[in-house]
């Protein structure tokens, strides 16, 4: 049978992997920091290891000779996100993250025939500037400092050494219910929402003007994992990915406060990050009266609130809009699949609702 490892399983893409294989039939093993929570059904075991400790990766891969595949969707952020983007420490300690796991694991999985990379807009300096409308992977590398230059370069040749196969995906905004994420937009504005309806308040869009974005659902990604783990075509090769459609906040957000179960309001452009960072206290009240999961905000949101904001007030904060990528090379690859972007919304907080997350 083979066997995928998910590393990073307690985020969206990593959660999105692990759901996707396991259904799939195969055998998986999961490693983070924390259990995954839910641990999806399915032949599903997870391995508690902290990627930035070398000897802890060392003895928790060194025997797992039976792995055939690897998802990375393993990431180090700094607190407050945004400027760690830039920062070469950052892009140090992904790096390392990803040579702590593939080291011990490519000496022990001699059967090892294929590695899932995840990059994201970043790698057309969309933190930096305005990419190129769309942004395409056959582009020359944008010529800046970034942690997936380094982790790219040392996989290739980790890859030619070892003789596997790898594919690496760029996704747009990925959105779902995997709490304490780094980047989970929709997770903060759930958060955000519920606290306004405890004081009586409609759902105001916080944000900007309307600006054309890019969404990619979790269950995209892991489909697209299956894809890319059987494909000739995916293979050593590099692909953006998104939904399929585009939309904009401000034309959503009807469909948000629908799902939400809150009236709309009238604008009211504001920064829901320090809001949120000051809601601790009220947030543990709202999730007793709403018998919701007792995590605290801090770690239910990670540094999503952050992401939301830079998502939201586009060229106030550190993001610069539109970014658009081209989804071509995919399809014509094979990879057929897309989802609606509004739908996407609705489902997962329905989902984050299910979980416990947010009040239904």
């Amino acid at each position: 049978m083979d066997t995928v490892l998910v590393a990073g399983a307690t985020g969206l893409v990593g959660e999105a992997a692990m759901t996707a294989f396991a259904a799939a039939g195969w055998r998986v093993i999961a490693t983070s920091r924390r259990t995954p929570d839910p641990m999806p059904p399915g032949d599903v075991r997870h391995i508690a290891v902290d990627l930035t400790d070398a000897q802890a990766c060392q003895a928790a891969f060194e025997g797992l000779s039976d792995v055939t595949h690897v998802v990375y969707a393993a990431l180090y952020e700094k607190p407050g996100l945004l400027a760690g983007w830039r920062e070469a420490d950052q892009m140090e300690t992904n790096l390392s993250m990803l040579q702590n796991l593939m080291t011990p694991l490519t000496h022990a999985a001699r059967s090892l025939q294929h590695v899932t990379l995840l990059q994201g807009t970043k790698a057309y300096g969309a933190h930096l500037k305005q990419p190129p409308l769309p942004a395409r992977e056959r582009a020359p590398r944008d010529d800046h400092a970034n942690f997936y230059w380094l982790q790219e370069d040392w996989l290739h040749a980790r890859a030619a050494q070892f003789d596997f196969a790898w594919t690496i995906f760029r996704p747009q905004i990925v959105v779902g219910a995997a709490w304490g994420a780094a980047m989970n937009p929709l997770l903060a504005i759930g958060a955000w929402a519920a606290l306004r309806r405890e004081q009586g308040l409609p759902l105001a869009y916080p944000g900007g003007s309307a600006h054309v974005m890019e969404l990619v659902d979790p269950r995209l990604l892991g489909d697209a994992f299956l894809w890319a783990a059987r494909s000739p075509a995916a293979g050593n090769n590099t692909f953006n990915i998104t939904n399929g459609d585009v939309f904009a906040w401000p034309e959503v957000w009807p469909a948000i406060a629908d799902a939400l179960g809150m009236p709309l309001g009238p604008p009211e452009p504001t920064r829901i990050a320090p809001l949120l960072a000051a809601s601790g206290e009220a947030w543990a009240a709202l999730a007793a009266r709403h018998d919701l999961r007792p995590i605290p905000l801090p770690a239910l949101l990670g540094e999503s609130h952050h992401y939301a904001d830079a998502l939201l007030r586009p060229g106030v904060e550190a993001v610069t809009l539109p970014i658009l990528v081209s989804t071509i090379k995919l399809r014509q690859a094979g990879f057929p699949g897309c989802y609606d972007s509004e739908d996407t919304l609705r489902h997962w907080l329905g989902v984050m609702a299910e979980r416990r997350l947010l009040p239904r």
